[in-house]
């Protein structure tokens, strides 16, 4: 198919494994690409900047296309300096296929990187079911709902002494990716290597 239609961009947005089969191909062909694959972790992020270069194309890779999902990263990222506690709650509709949500992940990696250090975590001693406090990074808390109904939505909820905060995005509908997608696809050729992150292609 790229042999057949040339593309100048090849957007692809399935998950990570088909992601890392269909990059080199396009790579090899000198095809930009703009990748929404969700869970793709730090190897085979390098994977990619490595390709990038050695072809000369340009390479964004963006968790989530939403604007406000966006927003919702960076104001995490700046609130994570002031609370101890922190835990992400995402929910996606029956049919995806992964959990957690590559989002989340980078929710979770960019309040710890931006921290500094490890969030403190309660410890449970107890427990009556396994798995019920959810996934750990860096003292990050991630929970994953998958259910009819729902398309994408993510909270941040930091705790404190008698209070809490919590910051939520809900995706109502698809075509709040597109703005996203189509800013990346017209800034992409002009980005040479791996750009991560809609914010970075913002300038958030």
């Amino acid at each position: 198919m790229l042999d057949a239609t040339r593309p100048d961009v090849m957007v692809e947005f399935t998950h990570a494994a088909a992601c890392m089969e269909a990059a080199p191909l396009a790579a090899a062909r000198g095809i930009h690409m703009v990748l929404g694959a969700s869970g793709l972790n730090a190897e085979q992020l390098q994977s990619l900047d490595t390709m990038s270069r050695e072809h000369g194309i340009g390479v964004i890779v963006a968790p989530n296309f939403a604007l406000g999902a966006v927003v919702l990263k960076k104001l995490a990222e700046q609130a994570a300096a002031f609370f101890d506690y922190v835990d992400v709650v995402e929910a996606h509709h029956e049919m995806k296929i992964d959990a957690p949500s590559g989002f989340s992940l980078a929710i979770a990696r960019g309040m710890r990187e931006e921290r500094g250090r490890d969030f403190e975590r309660n410890q449970t001693e107890i427990h009556h079911l396994d798995e019920t406090r959810g996934g750990d990074i860096g003292g990050v808390g991630i929970h994953s709902m998958r259910l009819p109904g729902r398309s994408a939505h993510h909270e941040v909820v930091f705790g404190a002494g008698g209070q809490t905060l919590s910051i939520r995005h809900d995706t109502l509908g698809r075509d709040c990716y597109m703005p996203g997608v189509l800013r990346c696809v017209r800034e992409v050729g002009n980005r040479p290597g791996l750009t991560v992150g809609l914010e970075t292609v913002l300038g958030l």
